[in-house]
């Protein structure tokens, strides 16, 4: 069994979305460095600029960084803020998904292709229409592709209802249901999506729905979708209780039961996954700030292995340990 292991130390990567192409782990994070803006709740101090690429052909092998693929400059929409991104495959081309905030401040979602996995990229004239928030995660099951999003806070998600952005939109109270990651299906060219962003309900075992106030169990960012056993299991950050917790469903849409925590709080305020099989074992990545001392915005990825008992349940994992 692997233990946690950093994987770049050379560099700050974080929010690693990892995916196998070609045969290998591709790996896919935001870019961490030291903007030497002041420390928010809107998260203006993680001010990426661009994205790398690195592949593995073992997980416990060397890294590769294939470099720079995007750059915040070749988005002529974009103006600051290159946040999480993801990447799919269809139709002999790799597709990047990426969140970042127009000349207007709004976070929306964009796109850049590539015949390669590990680019150049090239990036569509404008975002994708209806997209907003942050953290784009792409899911192929079958011959449809689905993209989960949205984040709190600084992803601006809390603005936002029935797709509609307003400023006078909160949070929910505490007594209230909380506010729901988005799915849409996504159209053929994966350029658009094929149907209006939906809501992707959260409930407990006793199909009551995890309210505001729940905020150890309820979602803040960081959508993850992978399946297992014929099951769906979606997972997600909590945000400023700093866990990744996961719920599971016999559909892409849900409702999702909770199941538990898979990550406990590791060190730093955020915490960013994601979860893929590689070579018959399943692997989890992540981030912490322990190489720089604790600094939220200078963030080092990691992975380590993930396990299921025979019900299908997944062990947590211990974010922060003598492991580091």
């Amino acid at each position: 069994m692997i233990k946690p292991r950093y994987l770049y130390p050379n560099d700050y990567m974080a929010d690693p979305s990892a995916h196998v192409f070609e045969g290998k782990l591709y790996i896919y994070p935001s870019h961490d460095w030291d903007s030497k803006v002041a420390e928010n709740d809107n998260g203006d101090h993680f001010n990426m600029k661009d994205y790398q690429v690195f592949s593995m052909e073992s997980i416990d092998g060397p890294i590769k960084n294939h470099g720079k693929i995007l750059d915040l400059k070749d988005i002529p929409w974009a103006e600051k803020q290159l946040w999480d991104s993801d990447v799919c495959f269809k139709d002999n081309k790799y597709f990047l998904f990426f969140s970042v905030k127009d000349k207007k401040g709004f976070f929306r979602i964009g796109v850049a292709t590539s015949d390669y996995p590990y680019g150049p990229f090239s990036v569509q004239i404008k975002p994708i229409p209806e997209s907003y928030s942050i953290d784009p995660c792409l899911f192929k099951d079958g011959n449809d592709y689905y993209m989960y999003f949205g984040g709190l806070w600084g992803g601006q998600l809390e603005k936002y209802r029935n797709n509609l952005y307003s400023e006078n939109n909160k949070l929910p109270k505490e007594n209230a249901p909380a506010l729901c990651p988005k799915i849409a299906r996504m159209s053929d060219n994966m350029l658009e999506f094929a149907e209006s962003p939906r809501d992707v309900l959260i409930i407990d075992e006793e199909r009551n729905t995890i309210t505001q106030g729940d905020v150890h169990r309820r979602f803040f960012e960081a959508s993850w979708m992978h399946k297992f056993n014929g099951t769906y299991y979606f997972s997600y950050s909590t945000g400023d209780t700093h866990k990744i917790c996961y719920a599971i469903s016999d559909n892409p849409y849900g409702p999702f039961i909770y199941q538990g925590v898979i990550l406990t709080p590791v060190i730093g305020w955020t915490t960013h996954h994601s979860i893929v099989e590689f070579k018959e074992k399943w692997y989890f990545f992540y981030h912490d700030c322990f190489p720089s001392n604790g600094k939220s915005w200078l963030r080092s990825m990691k992975v380590v292995e993930l396990i299921y008992d025979k019900d299908g349940k997944i062990k947590t994992i211990q974010g922060s340990s003598e492991d580091e």
